[in-house]
Protein backbone atom coordinates (compact mmCIF):
# COMPACT_ATOMS: atom_id res chain seq x y z
CA UNK A 1 0.00 0.00 0.00
CA UNK A 2 1.33 3.48 -1.19
CA UNK A 3 0.02 6.38 1.10
CA UNK A 4 1.17 9.38 0.16
CA UNK A 5 2.02 12.04 2.98
CA UNK A 6 -0.76 14.88 3.26
CA UNK A 7 0.80 18.31 1.57
CA UNK A 8 1.52 20.89 4.54
CA UNK A 9 -0.80 23.90 4.16
CA UNK A 10 0.76 26.72 2.90
CA UNK A 11 0.01 30.80 3.88
CA UNK A 12 1.42 33.23 1.81
CA UNK A 13 2.83 36.15 3.93
CA UNK A 14 4.67 38.60 1.21
CA UNK A 15 7.41 38.51 -1.37
CA UNK A 16 11.05 40.33 -0.50
CA UNK A 17 12.23 43.04 -2.81
CA UNK A 18 13.98 40.41 -4.62
CA UNK A 19 11.01 38.31 -5.64
CA UNK A 20 11.16 35.57 -2.70
CA UNK A 21 8.33 34.23 -1.13
CA UNK A 22 7.88 34.39 2.46
CA UNK A 23 5.10 31.78 3.52
CA UNK A 24 4.50 29.55 6.33
CA UNK A 25 4.84 25.81 5.06
CA UNK A 26 3.10 23.71 7.82
CA UNK A 27 4.69 24.36 10.91
CA UNK A 28 7.82 26.53 9.88
CA UNK A 29 8.23 29.95 8.44
CA UNK A 30 9.65 29.72 5.17
CA UNK A 31 12.04 31.86 2.68
CA UNK A 32 11.74 30.41 -1.18
CA UNK A 33 10.44 27.30 0.55
CA UNK A 34 13.57 26.76 2.79
CA UNK A 35 12.50 27.07 6.42
CA UNK A 36 13.60 29.94 8.25
CA UNK A 37 12.28 29.63 12.09
CA UNK A 38 9.70 27.76 14.34
CA UNK A 39 8.75 30.47 16.07
CA UNK A 40 7.93 34.32 15.99
CA UNK A 41 10.12 36.33 18.31
CA UNK A 42 9.43 40.05 19.34
CA UNK A 43 11.34 42.68 18.52
CA UNK A 44 11.59 43.76 21.87
CA UNK A 45 13.22 40.54 22.70
CA UNK A 46 15.79 40.43 19.83
CA UNK A 47 19.38 41.09 21.17
CA UNK A 48 19.76 42.99 17.57
CA UNK A 49 16.45 45.20 18.23
CA UNK A 50 18.14 48.89 17.04
CA UNK A 51 19.78 47.62 13.96
CA UNK A 52 16.79 45.59 12.88
CA UNK A 53 14.40 48.59 13.36
CA UNK A 54 16.90 51.01 11.65
CA UNK A 55 17.03 48.94 8.76
CA UNK A 56 13.29 48.04 8.90
CA UNK A 57 11.53 50.76 11.28
CA UNK A 58 8.25 48.67 10.58
CA UNK A 59 9.15 45.01 11.81
CA UNK A 60 7.61 43.73 14.99
CA UNK A 61 8.48 40.47 14.93
CA UNK A 62 11.09 38.16 13.27
CA UNK A 63 11.06 34.81 11.99
CA UNK A 64 14.70 33.32 11.63
CA UNK A 65 16.45 36.32 10.07
CA UNK A 66 13.25 37.73 8.31
CA UNK A 67 11.92 40.55 9.54
CA UNK A 68 7.69 41.06 9.85
CA UNK A 69 5.73 43.85 10.34
CA UNK A 70 2.48 43.48 12.85
CA UNK A 71 0.11 42.37 10.41
CA UNK A 72 2.66 40.09 8.60
CA UNK A 73 3.22 38.30 12.25
CA UNK A 74 -0.55 38.32 12.95
CA UNK A 75 -1.03 35.93 9.62
CA UNK A 76 2.10 33.89 9.82
CA UNK A 77 1.56 33.36 13.93
CA UNK A 78 -2.03 32.10 13.20
CA UNK A 79 -0.50 29.42 9.83
CA UNK A 80 1.55 28.39 12.83
CA UNK A 81 -0.74 27.68 15.11
CA UNK A 82 -3.18 26.19 13.32
CA UNK A 83 -0.68 23.94 11.79
CA UNK A 84 0.92 22.95 15.24
CA UNK A 85 -2.97 22.00 16.55
CA UNK A 86 -3.44 20.33 13.54
CA UNK A 87 -3.43 16.47 13.89
CA UNK A 88 -2.41 13.75 11.48
CA UNK A 89 -3.44 10.58 12.17
CA UNK A 90 -0.96 9.07 9.99
CA UNK A 91 1.58 7.00 12.08
CA UNK A 92 5.11 8.79 10.79
CA UNK A 93 3.39 12.46 11.43
CA UNK A 94 2.56 10.96 15.09
CA UNK A 95 6.42 9.71 15.69
CA UNK A 96 7.08 13.39 14.13
CA UNK A 97 5.52 15.65 16.62
CA UNK A 98 6.46 13.00 19.55
CA UNK A 99 9.90 13.20 18.58
CA UNK A 100 9.86 16.95 18.31
CA UNK A 101 7.97 17.34 22.08
CA UNK A 102 10.90 15.14 23.64
CA UNK A 103 13.35 17.33 21.86
CA UNK A 104 12.09 20.54 23.16
CA UNK A 105 11.23 19.03 26.79
CA UNK A 106 14.98 17.61 27.08
CA UNK A 107 15.95 21.11 26.00
CA UNK A 108 13.45 23.34 28.50
CA UNK A 109 14.90 20.41 31.12
CA UNK A 110 18.35 21.21 30.32
CA UNK A 111 18.14 25.25 30.44
CA UNK A 112 16.74 24.78 33.52
CA UNK A 113 19.29 22.57 35.23
CA UNK A 114 22.24 24.70 33.50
Amino acid sequence: MNASLPVPARTFIRSTADGRRIEVIGDRVCLDGRPEAARLLPIAEHPNRAAILRAVPEATHMAGRLALSREEARCAQAALDAARTAIDPDPAALAERLRRTAWARAALEGEAQA
